[in-house]
């Protein structure tokens, strides 16, 4: 459980203990003890309209005398308050709220969305708040470096290649100005370096090629394959190496990985791949273009960071390069119980920092992830449903930002500098909430499981039904937290299903759960918006249902009141509530959805069932029903 995964098991265990019922639950249970109350004090009121029926007194000179109870009228009476609150119950709501979710179930399902509870239907047509994260889901996850940057021949020299290619095809483009056969010392290192420290693999499927691993570390490994090899290499036979990473192979020949320092989130490093600027935070020197080793001045330092600017500006993740090769000898020492170097440290990972100190930095990579060419629609259709958008990213914050513009989260010419903040800088604020009410979208860079999961919870605490998209490990816990989780199913992986509520179960290639959220709203808003009559309804406050259940309760309670016979004996008022009034209005749930549904604010998780307005259209039912109810019974009265 000291792991990084308990460490996510124990965030979702927490977030499991904090479910809260679902809007649809909650109105259901405050409307349920208003009708109880409402049922309790018509019934308690048939006993005393009807007391001198059952219990009565003879007066002699003004005084009380002969008591007389009549226990057959007693229990008649009875019956009459069990057939007022049979008449006041809407029996078949349950179950036209159940078949209507139903269908918008399968609606969804049509729409490649697997809905693991039902009430979660009702949950995402009151959203108010999205919260998506870029990488896998507003973008493609398919990533393809697009700019190396190298070192020159004297210090603060700095040279840039431009990369063909948006595919793992290792064949697919070429790095324009390369100098094939004849690469540098420097440009070498940067090669070595992404084909050693780097476990991912690309492998050719038909003729598609797939990313197995990390996608940003098969980019890299693309990306050395797109280098080529230098002169001095052709000893290795290429019937040895694989043909799609035939160069990554070579690199692997020539040198020996000792062992891995593993990523962390302290860090932002794996081995020697990392953040530029946390690498360039622990490099002391850097390689120039001929292999030689200078000491890393600011003014180097300076340039390399402006150039680490421009380029995540042009939305690009950015991944720099680097080397050690003066390690203390404690970390060369054999172990002769493994048959491999290491040592004692490397098992410790808070000695990482002192083992990738006084680096030697070679270059960076600027790779790109582009987003989904339906984003920019789905952010569109979003705020004309008046839903806001936030989007969670580890991302650096200047390449988070220009994909934000790119998808239309921020205006081309938007001053957004108070709604872009690093997930640090976020959590240090002490006007959290404030922040999180900002109108318009919202961004959170270099953002840690945490740090999602708390942009949640504050988003719940001030009211927000909050949807939550994402396919990662690290997602999962805030997936759990959210009132409506949303995992990649297919894409995503199998710790971000567990905590989800809803899976985007669609094909592979067609996972677009940012282009799908905006139709799964409309599923969602459907079941409970259906029009009716030229008025806007809601379902779960049918007026033709709840209306015919108070048009009963007056028709029986005046018939007592005025001391008539009942027109409709118990038995027969269950008929009505489970026959007529339900399927009727089970039909409602097949009208199409009203033109303008995604075009209106979604509904308030706090709105109450029953307010002043639909209570003055129940009346007006009401005295319809009775009216249409009085005309028919008037027959039946004439006769009797």
């Amino acid at each position: 459980m000291d792991i990084e995964i308990g460490k996510v098991h124990t965030q979702i265990h927490e977030a499991s203990q904090n479910e809260e019922d679902t809007p649809l639950k909650k109105k259901l249970n405050e409307f349920g003890k208003i009708l109880t109350v409402i049922i309790g004090v018509i019934c308690a009121l048939v006993w005393p309209i009807n007391l001198k029926y059952f219990l009565a007194w003879d007066y002699v000179d003004g005084w009380p005398r002969n008591f007389r109870f009549s226990f057959e009228k007693w229990t008649y009476y009875f019956e009459i308050a069990v057939a007022l609150a049979v008449a006041a119950i809407p029996e078949g709501l349950p179950a036209v709220i159940t078949t209507c979710l139903a269908l918008g179930t399968r609606k969804m399902a049509q729409k490649n969305a697997l809905v693991r509870k039902l009430s979660s239907v009702e949950t995402l047509g009151c959203t108010t708040v999205i919260c998506f994260v870029k990488t896998g889901t507003l973008a493609t996850n398919q990533m393809a470096v697009a700019n190396i940057v190298a070192m020159g021949h004297s210090t603060g020299a700095i040279r840039k290649f431009n990369v063909e290619g948006t595919t793992y095809n290792p064949f697919d483009g070429r790095i324009q100005d390369w100098p094939a056969g004849h690469i540098n010392a420097n440009l070498q290192m940067i090669a070595k370096v992404a084909a050693i420290c780097n476990d991912a693999g690309v492998k050719q499927s038909g003729h598609h090629f797939v990313a197995n691993g990390i996608p940003t570390e098969a980019a890299l490994k693309v990306m050395v394959e797109k280098m080529g090899l230098p002169s001095g290499f052709d000893h290795y036979s290429s019937s040895e190496c694989d043909d799609v990473l035939s160069c990554c192979q070579v690199w692997n020949k020539s040198e020996r990985r000792i062992a891995t320092l593993e990523f962390d989130r302290d860090r932002k490093s794996m081995g020697v791949i990392g953040a530029v600027e946390n690498l360039l935070a622990r490099s002391s020197f850097v390689q120039l273009l001929d292999g030689s080793t200078v000491v890393l001045d600011e003014s180097t330092k300076g340039k390399i960071l402006d150039s680490l600017e421009e380029m995540s500006k042009n939305a690009l993740r950015c991944l720099g390069f680097a080397f050690k090769d003066d390690l203390p000898n404690e970390f060369a020492t054999y172990n002769g119980d493994h048959d491999h170097l290491a040592h004692e440290l490397l098992l410790n990972p808070s000695n990482y920092f002192s083992i990738e100190s006084k680096l030697i930095f070679v270059g960076f990579a600027g790779i790109r992830d582009p987003p989904r060419q339906e984003v920019h629609q789905a952010i569109e259709d979003c705020r004309a449903a008046g839903i806001r958008v936030i989007v969670i990213t580890g991302d650096n914050r200047k390449t988070a930002e220009a994909i934000c513009h790119e998808i239309a989260v921020f205006g081309p010419n938007e001053d957004f500098s108070s709604r872009s903040l690093t997930g640090k800088e976020f959590m240090e604020r002490a006007d959290q909430k404030k922040h999180l009410r900002h109108g318009g979208g919202l961004l959170f860079s270099r953002a840690e499981p945490r740090h999602k999961q708390e942009i949640v919870r504050l988003l719940k605490d001030d009211g927000e039904v909050v949807a939550m998209a994402g396919e990662g490990v690290n997602d999962a816990p805030a997936l759990k937290l959210a009132d409506i989780g949303i995992a990649m199913g297919i894409a995503g992986t199998e710790t971000s299903c567990i905590g989800a509520r809803m899976d985007d179960v669609g094909p592979w290639s067609e996972c677009r759960c940012n282009s799908d959220i905006v139709p799964w709203c409309q599923s969602g808003r459907h079941p409970c918006n259906i029009g009716l009559a030229g008025f806007q309804v809601q379902l779960i406050r049918n007026l033709y249902m709840i209306s015919s259940n108070i048009g009963e309760v007056a028709s029986i309670f005046l018939t007592f009141v005025l001391g008539i016979p009942e027109g409709l004996i118990p038995v027969q008022l269950l008929w009505v509530n489970l026959v007529t009034d339900g399927p009727p209005a089970t039909t409602l749930g097949f009208n199409p959805p009203d033109r303008d549904i995604m075009k209106k604010p979604p509904r308030q998780s706090d709105d109450s069932l029953v307010n002043a307005w639909t209570l003055f259209h129940y009346l007006g039912w009401q005295l319809l029903e009775f009216s249409s109810c009085g005309i028919r019974m008037a027959p039946s009265l004439a006769l009797t």
